[in-house]
């Protein structure tokens, strides 16, 4: 092959995974900005959309393009081939894109940074080690730049801390001002806090947003800089009376506040992490046209890239190109909407739908807090306790349009965030945007008193998993990526098209495996409408709904672990067996949680239904996780039975269990229509007696039995036939209970 060909086909393969790259980082890091203004519904939808894509689009297009770190922040370019910089950008391409995805999937928000980073710092350590062994001149400090790295460990930790601790602070001395209620405060201190919020978001646009754009000259910079002082004080006295004047007509500060920190936020993550997405696959074009400048052919070995070490400045085109994508992928991701989701239910005020399971770590965090709480309670004066008490009271006030959070926390969030950020970049701190607004967010909410007794486990082991994830980010994108380099660098063209196979099945599985979930959130939807009714009668038809939904769900979930428990049984499959016992076992955490969202919803009820409807949903509920258990039994025992090497069932008892297993599946499957259809009274026969069901169990018991006193079978072998046989009844006993009771909850009668 033509090395001109190969090498234009390798340039093509950057530039496609940068597209899917932008949209997928994209969809992740819209979190930042889209929280606040989401959570709080400052505005409608469509607005806090149009303007963040507005910020978006504005800051991608003048953005300066310095791609500096995906050129030279790494890697030294003037002691690598032409070749080998094209084998670490492709690498850390592949791994971008497919780590960033998986993220998305998981509804987790991580830092693009970071990942550009480690990927680029994965895949230059890999090939710098070949070259080291290759050449013992060199090293680790001639052809690495490790100071990024250190720089980027370092944000972790600085960005988590400070935004945090700020957060909470910041939001704790704002609440004991404004309280709740804070319409009434707002009246005597808004038109302060509304100059120095924008003020705040100001400073952070000079100092964040327009410091690598393109009408920002040298001189506009130094002006700034000089002049930073006087340009705040100027700002906060004419946007203060701005504020006040627009709150005598009527206006809603707090929204305009949000508003614009939304478009601040939006402006500089599009304007200073371009490079994340764009920079490696315009580094490599840069590197691309070098070696073509330099006469191509058979030079890729021989040709350094010292010149990647001059600035450069990308074209107008790809700026545009790359602002229309993101903007794109920002208003119809719907991977973005569930990574917003996630920020916004760990912070969200009261009840929620927690998506998080406890933690031992979690439950010893919050163990230790509330001793700690309960020791500074104990020593502060009870005038000073009962004052504090009240100004954090919620008695009377109610969130306008349910709302995860009031406009006061959305604000404080923006401006303690844009400021932190701000403040960083100008003490050359390397805070992460990511870190600091997901971490301010969480610390707001934890002064807010968000998080209860009841949802404080769940909130801080989501906050864990989130910190956690943070830094698997970093691990897995330099693990991955110099695993792929090794292998392009010694594979070459063969190893290139199989990494791009691979990648391409990777994504395709992943984009199947999220519709599949995404098809399966129809339950949290319904939760979703039915935490957020106000209306009696809409609640009730909704927790109908929600429990019908559940039920068809469960009874789909347990006919069909039930048939391949049946047959890994059968066929000593014990694999399968410890597999399936596990995401059974996991299974049982989820009726809790629709247990208690059914909980969350019945409160929404008229106290004559909470009591009728209620009690109905609870039983349903029991019934349901009483299948489950029943499940599990089957699927333990199976699995004792097999992992211990004991005597398999003989070719009758088997055939007893395939029949039956038949037979339970077409039965639950039937139950499953006659809930979609609600056809209750037509089928009542059908579910309701199970006279045939019982006397063949019965008879499957006698056989048993028989066998055992004729000897014609082990001990093991009976003991686990006869509880499959029992669990499997039980199955049937409750499946009709699940549907007596719905029947009584779904119909008026």
């Amino acid at each position: 092959m033509n090395p001109e060909i190969y090498f234009i086909g390798l340039v093509g393969l950057l530039f496609i995974l940068a597209i899917f790259d932008l949209v997928i980082g994209v969809s992740n890091d819209a979190v930042n900005f889209l929280h606040s203004a989401i959570g709080s519904k400052a505005a409608n939808i469509k607005v806090i959309l149009f303007i963040a894509a507005i910020g978006v689009f504005v800051g991608a297009t003048f953005s300066n393009g310095m791609m500096e770190i995906a050129r030279r922040g790494i890697f030294q370019p003037q002691e690598f081939y032409f070749y080998e910089i094209m084998l670490i950008l492709v690498a850390a391409m592949v791994t971008d894109v497919i780590l960033l995805d998986l993220f998305n999937n998981l509804g987790l928000p991580t830092s693009t940074t970071v990942s550009m980073v480690f990927e680029l710092l994965g895949a230059t350590f890999a090939i710098a080690s070949i070259k080291i062994i290759q050449d013992p001149t060199l090293s680790y400090n001639m052809l690495l730049n490790t100071d990024k790295a250190l720089q980027v460990i370092l944000a972790i930790f600085v960005s988590v801390a400070l935004a945090f601790f700020f957060g909470t602070i910041i939001m704790y001395i704002t609440r004991v001002i404004f309280t709740f209620n804070y319409k009434v405060n707002m009246k005597y201190f808004g038109a302060i806090f509304g100059g120095i919020a924008v003020t705040s978001i100001v400073y952070f646009m000079l100092i964040k947003g327009f410091k690598d754009t393109t009408f920002m000259t040298k001189e506009n910079v130094s002006f700034i800089n000089a002049h930073t002082t006087q340009i705040l004080l100027i700002c906060f006295g004419f946007f203060t009376v701005l504020m006040q004047i627009l709150q005598w007509l009527k206006v809603n500060i707090l929204k305009i506040v949000v508003l614009v920190g939304t478009f601040a936020l939006a402006f500089a993550f599009a304007g200073n992490d371009l490079v994340n997405f764009v920079g490696m696959p315009l580094a490599g074009f840069s590197a691309f046209r070098e070696y073509m400048a330099q006469g191509g052919g058979d030079i890729y070995n021989t040709l350094k890239m010292s010149a990647m070490n001059s600035p450069a400045v990308t074209e107008w085109y790809f700026l545009i190109l790359s602002g229309a994508i993101m903007v794109a992928a920002l208003v119809f991701s719907k991977k973005a909407k569930k990574v917003i989701n996630t920020s916004i239910g760990l912070s969200k005020q009261g009840d929620a739908d927690e998506m998080f399971s406890s933690s031992n770590i979690a439950r010893n965090v919050v163990r230790g807090s509330r001793r700690m709480a309960t020791y500074i309670v104990d020593i502060t004066p009870n005038s000073v306790s009962n004052w504090l008490n009240n100004r954090f009271s919620r008695e009377g006030i109610k969130e306008e349009d349910n709302t995860a959070f009031d406009l006061m926390r959305a604000s404080v969030s923006l401006v303690v965030a844009s400021s932190l950020i701000a403040i960083g970049t100008s003490l050359k701190l390397p805070l992460s945007t990511t870190y600091v607004t997901f971490m301010v967010a969480m610390g707001a909410s934890l002064a807010d008193k968000a998080w209860g007794r009841e949802s404080a486990v769940y909130r801080v082991s989501g906050v864990i998993n989130v910190i956690g994830g943070w830094f698997i980010t970093a691990i897995a994108a330099f693990a991955i990526t110099a695993v792929i380099a090794v292998g392009l660098y010694y594979g070459g063209k063969i190893a290139m098209l199989i990494l791009i196979v691979v990648g391409a099945i990777v994504l395709i599985r992943s984009q199947i495996s999220f519709k599949r979930k995404a098809n399966k959130e129809v339950l949290r939807k319904t939760v979703d409408d039915l935490l957020s009714s106000d209306d009696s009668d809409e609640a009730l038809t909704l927790l109908r709904k929600y429990s019908k939904e559940n039920a068809i769900e469960t009874l789909q979930y347990v006919s069909e672990r039930y048939a391949q428990v049946i047959n890994a049984f059968c066929n000593e499959e014990l694999k399968i067996l410890r597999n399936l016992s596990g995401k059974i076992d996991s299974h049982k955490d989820d009726v809790k949680k629709i247990k208690r969202l059914g909980t969350l919803g019945i409160r929404k009820l008229s106290p004559s239904d909470a009591f009728e409807r209620g009690l109905y949903f609870y039983q349903a509920n029991d019934f349901i996780g009483e299948l489950i258990y029943a499940l599990a039994k089957i699927s333990v025992a199976c699995e004792d039975h097999v992992a211990n090497n004991f005597n398999p069932l003989n070719e009758e008892q088997k055939e007893e269990l395939q029949k039956t297993k038949t037979t339970i599946v077409d039965f639950i499957n039937h139950c499953i229509d006659i809930l979609e259809e609600e056809s209750f009274e037509e089928n009542y026969n059908f579910y309701a007696n199970n006279e045939d069901f019982l006397e063949d169990f019965h008879t499957m018991k006698r056989k048993q039995l028989k066998r055992i006193q004729l000897y014609q079978q082990s001990t093991k072998a009976s003991l686990v036939y006869i509880s499959i046989v029992q669990e499997t009844q039980t199955i049937v006993s409750y499946t009709t209970n699940i549907m007596k009771v719905n029947r009584k909850l779904i119909q008026n009668s």
